[in-house]
């Protein structure tokens, strides 16, 4: 197995994929964590603290490392199983590791080590451009909160998860280019708008609960989605019942790709 995640390891630092998309992530919650940080800022104190309590501000634009960025590690993961069939790098890694479940932990565990990276480059881009404008605007920043710790913790916990969540869909579907259109499409544009119409009745606002996306909001705790939209039927789930929830969608990807696409012929 040790063997196995230095290979992994090996096979992601020698691409550019890795640092490509850490500067995306950085630039993309770094612009709206700063937008964020200023807009929630502004609210608070023109509405009193009515609209958004100023207590709140800190953990929403903290919390937009996973509420915005959590596509990237998502993506990364499913880049780096999808890579493997497009380029036929499977072949000698199965020749070297004969047992497929062992590089399957391997890929398991280096995808959940970048999350983690992935979830350090959100932070220092939400933490410090956002909360940079935060005490620019004369509020707290709250990083002397023992419950702003424990956001940030669940916030790598999320990212690590998110990218497991990305290797298993790449182990289900082996095609690059579908896996890419589907993540997109899912994150950007499907989700969002099963999250807002779910949200209209109070039966289906249960359902929405367990989407992948608000399954992770209520892991982190916090997210600009419920304060911008402000449609919220039902309480969201427990950050440990998102957790499991999250958990759940990479065990079913995870046991699905297993016992399917892993198993084939790849050359």
């Amino acid at each position: 197995m040790l063997r196995s995640i230095r290979s992994e390891m090996l096979k992601v630092t020698t691409t550019r994929i890795w640092w490509i998309l850490a500067i995306i992530l950085f630039g993309y919650v770094g612009l709206v964590a700063g937008a964020m940080g200023a807009l929630f800022s502004t609210i608070s104190d023109q509405s009193g603290g009515q609209a958004v309590p100023s207590e709140s501000v800190p953990p929403l634009v903290y919390s937009i490392a996973t509420a915005v960025g959590y596509v990237i590690p998502l993506l990364f993961g499913a880049l780096a199983s999808t890579s493997e069939f497009r380029h036929q790098t499977l072949t000698p890694t199965f020749l070297a590791t004969p047992k497929r479940s062992l590089v399957l932990g391997g890929k398991i565990t280096t995808g959940a080590i970048w999350g983690v990276l992935y979830a350090g480059v959100g932070l220092v881009a939400s933490v410090g451009i956002g909360g940079l404008v935060i005490a620019l605007t004369g509020h707290e920043t709250l990083l002397g909160e023992p419950d702003t710790w424990a956001l940030l913790g669940r916030i790598v916990l999320a990212m690590a998860l998110w990218s497991i969540i990305g290797v298993a869909l790449g182990v289900l579907i082996p095609n690059q280019v579908a896996v890419i259109v589907i993540v997109l499409a899912f994150t950007q544009f499907v989700e969002p708008l099963l999250r807002a119409a779910s949200a209209f009745w109070e039966w289906t606002a249960e359902l929405g609960r367990f989407l992948p996306g608000a399954a992770g909001d209520a892991l982190v705790g916090s997210s600009i989605y419920t304060s911008l939209t402000g449609m919220v039927a039902v309480d969201p789930l427990e950050w440990w019942q998102g957790g499991l929830v999250l958990a759940g969608y990479a065990a079913v990807f995870l046991v699905a790709g297993a016992l399917t696409t892993w198993r084939r012929d790849v050359t």
